[in-house]
């Protein structure tokens, strides 16, 4: 399940992900939410908080995360992944050699630094 944090604003999307993410969570809340704000801002902050809970995806979550992430590759300025187990953070550093924006690697208790890092 993906949540909205509270610390997001108008021009970052913090969420947390909690259990497995699902086709509907990216279909309800990532991408509208990171849509809407590249639409108004023209690039997107973004920061994924990947609980102790953390189950990873879904086949279709992922495949919805690879389609979304590469059609827009170019409309993030941040990223910012916090947590999440080993294979998960190997993934993100691979990711990032096809990103155009600066992403970092956080682990869970260094979150408030993730955020100092993202709103600026």
């Amino acid at each position: 399940m993906i949540t909205v944090m509270e610390q997001s604003t108008t021009r970052m999307l913090a969420v947390r992900a909690s259990g497995k993410l699902t086709d509907d969570d990216y279909k309800g809340v990532w991408i509208p939410a990171l849509e809407m704000i590249i639409r108004e801002h023209g690039k997107a902050d973004a920061l994924l908080y990947m609980d102790e809970n953390f189950e990873g995806w879904e086949l279709k979550a992922m495949w919805d995360d690879a389609k979304f992430g590469m059609a827009h590759r170019k409309d993030f300025r941040k990223l910012a992944v916090v947590g999440g187990p080993d294979w998960v953070r190997w993934g993100v550093k691979l990711g990032e050699l096809l990103m155009d924006c600066e992403v970092k690697l956080y682990p869970p208790e260094k979150l408030a630094q993730a955020l100092d890092w993202i709103s600026v």
